[in-house]
């Protein structure tokens, strides 16, 4: 069993130094070729920046009509389960299961004009995530680079020594891996950095605690056979090596493997992850389950470097019972949000971090009768109209943008589709949405082609 440690770098008896065994690995591990390694060249020297993302992905679709637009003079079979409750912005009510939503409102922007009018989960997931039509249940195969990924492709990290990307437990859409949260055509580079892969998809009342992600532990102890399997690694690499260093770009692999090393070793990664150094009374803010940890370390992860972070949040596809299913979920988004918008806050992050909380569609303003085998009541899937929330960022907030109808169903002022909220997003990072990447094919494709920024929310 290898310890790593920060001594020297001594060879062992085959003439392998420590350091360019555990390169070997952890270039596998974060998927890192050799041209993507001299690609990091010029980031090495970029100042650092402090604007980042937050998105917590509510995978399955949440119904806008139990969230951030309740409609409580609607008839009975619309207006659901819940009352409503007053902000503390005058003329803003949301759903009453939301009281710390409701004391943080001015604070938030009420997207609820959002609409793409598609019911695939699929479709839906890849056009919010990617601000593009493309993917659907026909055909999975992402197409298009998420929001992550061409943030990641564009700025990098914030400070060295960490990831651009990062998914918790990982980042997913509709229970692909990394789904529509991918890199495409962008590179695997350019994928999320996935802090648990073993124990992800979980639910709001998953009875596990999250400390320090395993993956990072692991690396603190390699099983001897691994090791042995990353030296044989080594010794392919070497004739690799001998072709290349005539021109000296092995020195520049060097260095840009060692950067992925210092990653994850690096006191800057390892503090940002390990969550267990907060103040339990702080922790306790954000709920002790899943997502109000990983929106803890969300927080860490930003505050340290990161600049995009996405929370995953799933199983809100209630087609039955949505009044005890999304009962059960909401007062985890609501302590997750409260929790970290006063984190922000108070710690001077709250106008470099732009939190979104959003899914791939809504649910049908019309409840229905349940579904086979459950005959309760819930609501299916809607993308005529849904909202988004957003938060932080030196947004103008404390306001709503767009309207539905009297039952939830469509958009009647300032309707909203996904690639106007993600060209918000790129306005507010500086990020030129017409630069363009080439895909597998060679054909360049602009970061987006359509769409606007949502001019009044742009502080």
């Amino acid at each position: 069993m290898l310890q790593i440690d920060n001594g020297s770098p001594t060879k062992n008896c085959q003439g392998i130094t420590r350091r360019t065994a555990l390169k070997a690995g952890f270039c596998g591990l974060l998927g890192l070729s050799l041209a993507d390694m001299l690609k990091l060249q010029a980031r090495a020297t970029e100042t650092s920046r402090n604007k980042s993302v937050i998105l917590m992905w509510l995978d399955g679709g949440p119904s806008h009509m139990e969230t951030y637009d309740p409609k409580p003079e609607a008839p009975t079979e619309y207006r659901g389960p819940y009352g409503v409750i007053n902000t503390n912005v005058p003329g803003i009510r949301i759903a009453d299961i939301l009281p710390r939503h409701a004391r943080h409102a001015d604070k938030m922007v009420f997207l609820r004009s959002m609409h793409h009018d598609n019911g695939d989960h699929f479709a839906g997931a890849h056009w919010m995530l990617t601000g593009r039509f493309g993917s659907n249940a026909a055909n999975l195969p992402q197409m298009y680079p998420s929001v992550g990924s061409y943030i990641a492709r564009c700025l990098g990290p914030n400070q060295p020594g960490l990831p651009a990307y990062v998914g918790l437990p990982s980042a997913q859409s509709v229970y692909l891996f990394p789904g529509y949260m991918g890199s495409a055509y962008l590179g695997a580079q350019y994928n999320p950095f996935d802090v648990d892969r073993e124990q992800r998809y979980l639910g709001a009342n998953y009875n596990i605690r999250i400390g320090t992600p395993r993956q990072l532990q692991s690396v603190l102890q390699t099983q001897g056979s691994t090791m042995q399997d990353r030296m044989s690694l080594m010794r392919s690499l070497d004739t690799m090596r001998r072709d290349l260093d005539r021109s000296g770009t092995m020195d520049a692999m060097d260095r840009y493997q060692q950067q992925a090393v210092d990653l994850i070793l690096s006191p800057r990664a390892r503090d940002a992850f390990d969550i267990d150094r907060e103040d339990p009374r702080l922790a306790d803010r954000y709920g002790t389950g899943p997502w109000g940890r990983y929106t803890l370390m969300a927080r860490r992860l930003v505050e340290a470097g990161v600049t995009f972070v996405t929370v995953d949040m799933p199983h809100w596809d209630d087609h039955s019972n949505i009044k005890d299913g999304h009962g059960y979920k909401l007062p985890h988004v609501d302590r997750a949000v409260g929790g970290l918008l006063e984190d922000l806050s108070e710690r001077g992050l709250f106008n470099d971090v732009l939190l979104i909380v959003m899914g791939e569609f809504g649910r049908t303003p019309r409840i229905n009768t349940g579904q086979p085998g459950i005959p309760i009541p819930g609501r299916d899937h809607w993308g005529n109209a849904f909202s988004v929330l957003l938060a932080g960022g030196g947004l103008r907030t404390g306001q709503v943008v767009g309207e539905t109808n009297s039952r939830g169903e469509r958009p009647i002022r300032r309707a909203v589709r996904p690639h106007d909220l993600l060209q918000t997003v790129y306005r507010w990072l500086g990020i030129d949405v017409s630069q363009t990447f080439r895909d597998h094919t060679g054909r360049p494709h602009a970061v987006l082609d359509q769409g606007a920024p949502i001019q009044e929310i742009l502080g």
